[in-house]
């Protein structure tokens, strides 16, 4: 269906727009919290700042997109309930895709549109993560 790609694009900015509101919620929550961090020995400080920001970035970055998603596939009627839908996303997403659920003809090419979210916002979380453990280690190296 040539609506497909259209909406297809448009999910990809909505995603890619609640990724970087997460993202930036967890900067700032980073950036109040690092006075307090600073005391503690590395491997505790590591542990306080990659652990919430892992699961703040998968649980409700992602995680709103898959259900942006799920939603989506619902609302155009390749789903009938949330369960089959979340699965089908969460599996095109991780670009794992066993196969066992599939698209109509009429919205296959969403997939794709699904996979290439996932690989951006998991690029977008690991960038993040890798720029808060470079600040710590800046941090670290200043005091």
């Amino acid at each position: 269906m040539m609506l497909a790609p259209f909406i297809g694009a448009a999910m990809l900015v909505v995603t890619a727009v609640v990724e970087s509101v997460v993202i930036a919620v967890a900067a700032g929550a980073l950036e109040r919290a690092e006075p307090r961090l600073s005391r503690l020995p590395r491997f505790f400080r590591l542990v306080a700042v990659m652990s919430p920001l892992s699961l703040w970035l998968l649980f409700v970055g992602v995680g709103s997109a898959i259900w942006l998603w799920a939603t989506l596939l619902i609302e155009l009627g390749e789903f009938d309930a949330y369960l089959p839908a979340v699965y089908f996303t969460s599996v095109s997403a991780t670009t794992l895709g066993y196969g066992d659920s599939v698209l109509s003809s009429n919205w296959q090419l969403l997939s794709g549109f699904i996979a290439a979210n996932g690989l951006l916002l998991f690029s977008l979380n690991t960038a993040f993560l890798f720029e808060a453990l470079r600040r710590m280690n800046d941090t670290e190296q200043k005091q």
